[in-house]
């Protein structure tokens, strides 16, 4: 006999099924409680409500469990590329040799934006954020494949979308980087990867060659890996939401890329790195000041703890090492980097960090990296968006597969119960 929640409302019982995942996790399913009954549940920010079945992502945590498509994001990161991940989230199956070399084909005959579109990017304001520009980049896609607008075409149609916007984002991730520093944008090379072509065409330059440290090829991939899907995040989310009107993927994807901005958001690694500036710069370097200072609750450190995960992030596991080589391949002598590295050591091995689970998360290390890259800081979230395309694309072709019915939260009203309209002279 299949299980069921009773819930008694003014002295009547309505019972609702109850859902269960593959991985044990368990649903009240209330789709039909306001039909039945006339009340709505009320769950501030969704934190307990299922908006969705899917089939792509993984999350317990509190086992610091993250898989996708079954597959452990400790093996991923260990064994995979940025685009074996990137089909595997697509297409649900890892590619075989042929598959994976006829996807990575596909994406390198796309690497190209239509120069008018540079054109649009050309008039963007000298030190205009980069996430306001991508979000403007992603909205513009949607004029220049007008084929795209029509999310109900045929199947093949939508696979030419979504290859599009996943070989253009390095292109466009690396214009913005580029415009920062008042550069010429580079033009994608195909004889590079995926992810060696986002680092020639953000670190290379007109005047020489340049080819991608193996090292740092490998941190890259790892991070864009790690960033790839997180189940239904605010920006996910957003983008199912938009998706559900049956709105382009450009326009889905760009409402993702402005939820992603915030700093609650994707925005978390730019907090980590103000931080340490103000550690350096204001505290004078001082963690054992700073540390105190936390654990008096009179400041709050950002890179420490997870909504999420109550143990520990497993992606900050994966991360620590591949800063660690990044740091040591590149020499890097900088003292914010100093800073990191000693409040690390004190969140690792410090009592009040420990117990509290307050482990040093992704945002921590990610920030770390790119700063020792060489990305400037606003730059960060643009990053994270790079990681974030293939899961999102994703998480809106399922929807759309599924053909899901639009979202459309109730609320709970409480505000001014009826009024009359005064006449202007008799209002207070």
């Amino acid at each position: 006999m299949s299980e069921k929640a009773t819930i008694t409302l003014e002295g009547k019982s309505y019972e609702f099924p109850v859902i269960t995942g593959t991985e044990n996790e368990k649903a009240i399913d209330i789709s039909k409680l306001r039909g039945q009954s006339g009340y709505v549940t009320f769950d501030e920010g969704y934190k307990n409500t299922g908006s969705t079945v899917s089939n792509i992502t993984y999350l317990d945590g509190e086992q610091g469990i993250l898989r996708y498509r079954g597959y452990s994001i400790e093996e991923l990161a260990e064994k995979a590329s940025f685009t074996e991940v990137s089909y595997l989230l697509l297409y649900g199956e890892l590619p075989t040799a042929d598959q994976l070399r006829d996807f990575e084909h596909s994406l390198t005959q796309h690497t190209l934006v239509h120069e008018n579109l540079v054109k649009v990017f050309e008039v963007f304001p000298t030190g205009s954020h980069p996430m306001g520009q991508l979000m403007t980049m992603m909205s513009a896609l949607s004029s220049f494949y007008p084929d795209s607008l029509n999310p109900n075409k045929s199947p093949e149609a939508t696979n030419l979308t979504v290859i599009r916007l996943l070989a253009k984002m390095p292109t466009i991730c690396a214009m913005i980087q580029k415009k920062g520093k008042g550069h010429p944008v580079l033009y994608p090379q195909n004889k590079f990867d995926y992810v060696s072509n986002f680092l020639y065409m953000t670190f290379g330059n007109v005047t020489e060659d340049y080819t991608p440290d193996p090292v740092i090829v490998d941190a890259m991939n790892k991070l864009l890996i790690l960033h790839a899907d997180h189940e239904q995040n605010c920006s996910t989310s957003t983008v199912r939401i938009v998706g559900s009107s049956h709105a382009n993927l450009y326009a889905s994807v760009g409402a993702g890329v402005a939820a992603l901005w915030g700093p609650r958001h994707g925005g978390a690694n730019q907090e980590v790195l103000e931080m340490l500036e103000h550690i350096r710069d204001i505290d004078k370097g001082d963690v054992k000041k700073v540390v105190a200072e936390a654990k008096d609750k009179k400041r709050l450190l950002f890179g420490f703890g997870h909504r999420v995960y109550k143990n520990f992030d497993p992606r900050a596991k994966i991360l620590k090492d591949a800063c660690d080589k990044v740091l040591a391949k590149l020499g890097v002598n900088d003292p914010l980097l100093q800073v990191a590295k000693e409040l690390e050591e004190a969140a690792l091995t410090d009592p009040y960090f420990v117990e509290r689970k307050l482990y040093p998360n992704v945002d921590f290390y990610s920030g770390i990296i790119y700063k020792a890259l060489g990305f400037p800081t606003p730059m960060f979230t643009v990053l994270f968006a790079l990681g974030r395309m293939p899961g999102w694309i994703s998480q809106w072709k399922e929807l759309r597969e599924k053909n899901e019915d639009i979202g459309r939260p109730r609320q709970i009203y409480n505000g001014a119960t009826l009024r009359s309209f005064p006449d202007i002279k008799s209002r207070k």
